[in-house]
């Protein structure tokens, strides 16, 4: 398989649209190419990506790879297409089976040894997630607020070898639960209590 597409969305405010990470592998001097509206955080991916992978005993594809993010016309920003992108490439290299994230979305930064960060703005992607009818697989820091997303399998992992072994069934990723869950503040402060703002 040399072609694959994950599942991801980018952040758009109080929106989270679909985002489809195509990846292609072809013959040719080994390079990438990343197109699809990226922004800089989102082009250096490619480096981060690349040391994730090998540090973590993946082999990465020696070859021509065209990174897509679809739709063309929507900005994308920040780390967050960082696990899709290398799971795009573990499929279409082989490494995880055709169909390992068939139902399923994931987002997070990846450090260069593989660790997993957190991403800004998960509460509007679960929500767009739980629409879907899919799954999602998110940094263990963001689980809790991926979970209050309600009925949604949320998948938390520190590191891309946790995802991997997941996928791959030979360690499964219990979905995460709120131990506590939250609680309004009942006490607020009021504008009218500072001098001077009386309009406000």
């Amino acid at each position: 398989m040399t072609l694959a597409i994950v599942h991801t969305r980018a952040g758009l405010g109080l929106e989270a649209p679909e985002v489809q990470v195509e990846v292609h592998l072809a013959n040719g001097l080994p390079g990438v190419t990343l197109v699809g509206l990226p922004e800089t955080a989102v082009k250096e991916s490619r480096e981060r990506v690349r040391s994730a992978l090998v540090n973590a005993g993946f082999d990465y594809p020696l070859r021509r790879i065209t990174l897509n993010l679809a739709p063309a016309d929507l900005p994308k920003e920040g780390g967050r297409f960082d696990l899709p992108i290398a799971l795009g490439l573990l499929l279409a290299s082989g490494q995880l089976p055709p169909d390992a994230l068939k139902d399923t979305e994931s987002v997070g930064e990846l450090a260069l040894d593989g660790g997993l960060r957190p991403i800004a703005g998960v509460l509007p992607l679960a929500l767009a997630t739980r629409r879907a009818g899919r799954r999602l697989i998110v940094p263990r820091a963001n689980a809790d607020e991926a979970a209050l997303a309600g009925d949604l399998e949320v998948l938390p992992a520190d590191h891309l070898l946790e995802v991997v072994a997941h996928l791959l069934g030979q360690t499964p990723i219990a979905p995460h639960r709120l131990l506590r869950p939250p609680t309004a503040s009942t006490s607020l402060p009021d504008l009218a209590e500072v001098r001077g703002q009386y309009q406000a």
